[in-house]
């Protein structure tokens, strides 16, 4: 068998990172020390990740973060109002420190962390890592979770994956809490200047149109969601709204629209679901019409973990859907008819990646 020379330099690097003594000798010669220090650090983080998740998640459902948001509390205040023997809530505060996420004041007291008061700012993390629950459980053995086919315990915190409506409270109101961000990197991507009408697929309470409009208030809004998604959408954005109840890729899309968002929906789906969608996307856009697709997606540069790693044991857990890289979405799109498509490049791709495409004549 023939190797590459990619296959080649891969075995030799890890030979040599491998290597006892090659590791003795890097620790040794300054020079190569600090990348030694920057890879143990990396190594040590995977191993103990599990532990700094939980840490971030009793934080956030003791009430640790907003109570910090107010002012510094002492490690007392803290145990008194998280209902905490006291060490324990000493030692919840020092780990969350040691992640940036909370700082001791030379007082004894601790405040959030640079890391902490970033979080905060945005309610949509603090209700995913809330949520993150159902996640763990099924995480609690992830061998079983990868054998097993249709989903763990968190398919059932999605109507959506199973096409029923379910109580659709939770997700949407989760979906609502995290959007902001998104919206606002597609909006700071996208220009809709030239559209009249935007359709939101699968748009939920309407979190995104109600961002658009506000950005671009000539837009007429349009709405395409499961029917009990639909009327709570309805109670939020009222007349601005022209709503339709169905279940895509079954029923067709509303016609009307020269733009058609999907905003964190293709990721949800299999394959031959998305490519369902994305043909009936086509066939509900006049020629010339756009498609905005933004999604967190596989293979983003500098977020590579956030692709394969969060999200595909996330989507495994749900039992359907897949990260797609964006040369992937591009293909599906060009498959489903249209033409000129493009990654777009967004200011924070961990909030989201955008692809887009056209209908041509």
């Amino acid at each position: 068998m023939t190797h590459s020379w990619r296959e080649r330099w891969v075995q030799g690097r890890n030979r040599l990172l491998g290597d006892p003594a090659f590791q003795r000798f890097s620790w040794k010669v300054p020079v190569f020390r600090s990348v030694a220090r920057r890879r143990s650090k990396a190594i040590f983080d995977l191993v103990a990740g599990f532990t700094y998740s939980q840490l971030l998640h009793a934080g956030v459902r003791l009430g640790v973060f907003d109570r910090l948001k107010e002012r510094p509390h002492s490690v007392h205040e803290i145990a008194v109002a998280a209902d905490l023997p006291e060490g324990s809530a000493a030692q919840l505060l020092k780990g969350l420190a040691a992640l940036g996420l909370t700082e001791a004041l030379d007082d004894g007291r601790f405040a959030l962390g640079q890391h902490g008061a970033a979080m905060v700012a945005n309610p949509g993390i603090l209700a995913m890592i809330d949520h993150h629950d159902l996640l763990y459980a099924d995480l609690a053995d992830p061998v079983a979770l990868l054998r097993r086919r249709g989903g763990g315990q968190l398919s059932g915190y999605w109507p959506y994956a199973e096409g029923t409506a379910g109580d659709v409270a939770p997700y949407s109101t989760l979906m609502a809490a995290s959007q902001p961000m998104v919206s606002q990197t597609i909006l700071d991507t996208v220009d809709f200047r030239g559209v009249r009408t935007l359709l939101d697929v699968g748009g939920g309470e309407g979190a995104f149109l109600e961002a658009a409009s506000a950005r671009y208030p000539h837009l007429s809004l349009m709405l395409f969601d499961i029917p009990a998604v639909v009327e709570r959408a309805r109670a939020r954005l009222g007349e601005r709204l022209t709503a339709h109840g169905g279940r895509f890729p079954d029923d067709p899309l509303p016609t009307g629209a020269d733009a058609v968002s999907l905003v964190r929906i293709l990721h949800d789906h299999d394959d031959e679901k998305v490519m369902a969608l994305l043909r009936r996307v086509a066939a509900c856009l006049p020629s010339g019409g756009q498609v905005i697709v933004a999604e967190p997606m596989a293979g983003t540069n500098g977020a590579e973990g956030m692709g394969d790693a969060y999200f595909g044991l996330y989507l495994l857990a749900m039992g359907s859907g897949r990260p797609r890289t964006p040369q992937e979405i591009m293909a599906m799109l060009q498959a489903a008819g249209f033409a000129k498509v493009q990654q777009l490049r967004t200011h924070n791709p961990y909030a989201a990646q955008i692809v887009s495409g056209r209908l041509v004549a």
